[in-house]
């Protein structure tokens, strides 16, 4: 695949906070990070790099929650995916709403769905569940066997 410039300093700029880096084409790629970098990265695509957030998706799997971050750069045509993996017995990671308001309901949405908690969240009141599913239960939550 053809070196993108764009792609290429965010490579070399974050190196230490890539864990892995997927090439979908030369204008989408996933960033797989370290989750204590989120809040770093994320604020350089959406105050340095001209990026808005499109929304985050959560997921349970058998390396534990991850979540997929979506950011587009709409005038050069890039879409980052910035994916997370927190660990089963903890899912921790610091909430996006700091850096911009419209992470707070996709935020309370996940964690309703998978329990994980985003740190300094500003209203995590339910928001989908009210009366739907015990507090402290969480639907889509897999159990793994080991």
């Amino acid at each position: 695949m053809e070196n993108n410039p764009f792609i290429e300093e965010i490579k070399n700029r974050f190196a230490e906070k890539i864990v892995e880096v997927t090439e979908h084409n030369p204008l989408r790629i996933t960033l797989t990070i370290d989750p204590a970098s989120l809040t770093v990265l994320a604020g350089v695509f959406l105050s340095e790099k001209n990026f808005r957030f499109i929304i985050a998706s959560g997921l349970h799997t058998k390396k534990g929650f991850e979540i997929l971050y979506h950011f587009s750069n709409d005038s050069e045509g890039h879409v980052i995916n910035v994916h997370v993996v927190l660990p089963h017995e903890n899912p921790v990671v610091d909430s996006l709403t700091k850096l911009l308001s419209g992470a707070e309901w996709i935020e309370r949405e996940i964690h309703e769905l998978l329990g994980i908690e985003f740190k300094g969240h500003p209203n995590m009141v339910p928001l989908i569940s009210e009366g739907n599913w015990p507090e402290g239960t969480y639907p889509y939550r897999k159990d793994f066997k080991s």
